[in-house]
């Protein structure tokens, strides 16, 4: 089946982005209603989620009424174009509640089925309403924020790296990420600790940050800030051949994943997760 150029799609992401950007913004200075939590008391979510993802739904069905849908919020939805919309309306749910500028509307279109281990991605968009930033990245034709073209930090020492990484909601599995944190902390220039995957992936992209892992994402965390870091340079994986995903993910630039690689593997040897807690 012949699909629109990665181009063409990323114009959509971009726009619908954009529209439920502004529409998450304008809720957050309304205030915040918590509709629900999740799997913890501490995973929430808000009225916006739940009608950010009405809208950016109903515009890609709209636009393209033959693509499968994927998002955080709603049930998902096979297609019959082979191309699927992967959303996360609010990634970075807490850090709105509480009005800190950090979170995103994330939009990729990905080609296959709706598992990163064997999708194609195609484009992806990220905004941070709050700051008025639009990262955007179509396959084959780079990375870019707003018109600027982005690129990764290259010929960084593991020990001048500045990483980023992210928390469980379960109490008892931050406690392990913890002590991973605490194994890594003086082996790296620091760590930061954002609150949004989709951000943190575009803040590699951007060289903000040398290099971001986390276990325990969900695709639609990721699927348009993983595309937007390798358009810009970086590598996207996880310990040796793995893919991307739930167990792990990291990104850097090639030369620094190389050298981080090991360095977290022994660390995972050193502090091995329960089992019950091998989940976000």
């Amino acid at each position: 089946m012949t699909h629109p150029a990665p181009t063409e799609l990323l114009d959509l992401a971009r726009t619908v982005a954009l529209t439920a950007g502004a529409l998450a913004h304008r809720r957050r200075a309304e205030g915040v209603e918590i509709a629900a939590s999740k799997s913890s008391p501490e995973d929430i979510v808000t009225a916006a989620d739940r009608e950010v993802e009405l809208l950016i739904r109903g515009l890609l069905a709209d636009a393209r009424p033959g693509d499968g849908f994927y998002g955080e919020e709603s049930d998902a939805t096979s297609g019959t174009s082979g191309l699927t919309w992967v959303v996360d309306p609010i990634d970075g749910t807490v850090n709105y509640l509480y009005g800190i500028p950090f979170y995103a509307v994330s939009i990729a279109v990905v080609q296959g089925d709706p598992d990163p281990a064997s999708w194609n991605a195609l484009a992806g968009a990220v905004v941070n309403p709050a700051l008025g930033e639009v990262f955007t990245a179509a396959e084959g034709s780079g990375a870019w924020l707003g018109d600027h073209r982005l690129h990764v930090n290259h010929d960084v020492p593991l020990s001048l790296a500045l990483a980023g990484t992210g928390f469980g909601y379960e109490a008892t599995r931050r406690v392990w990420q913890a002590s991973v944190v605490g194994g890594l902390i003086g082996q790296v220039r620091d760590i930061r600790r954002i609150g949004s995957a989709a951000l943190d992936l575009c803040s590699v992209a951007c060289g903000r940050l040398d290099l971001y892992f986390e276990r325990g994402l969900n695709p639609w965390d990721y699927a348009a800030g993983a595309l937007i870091a390798r358009e810009a340079g970086a590598r996207v994986g996880a310990l040796q051949a793995d893919a991307e995903g739930r167990d792990l993910l990291i990104a850097a630039a090639p030369d620094l994943y190389d050298q981080f690689e090991p360095v977290l593997a022994a660390l995972f040897d050193r502090f091995p997760v329960a089992a019950e807690n091998s989940r976000k």
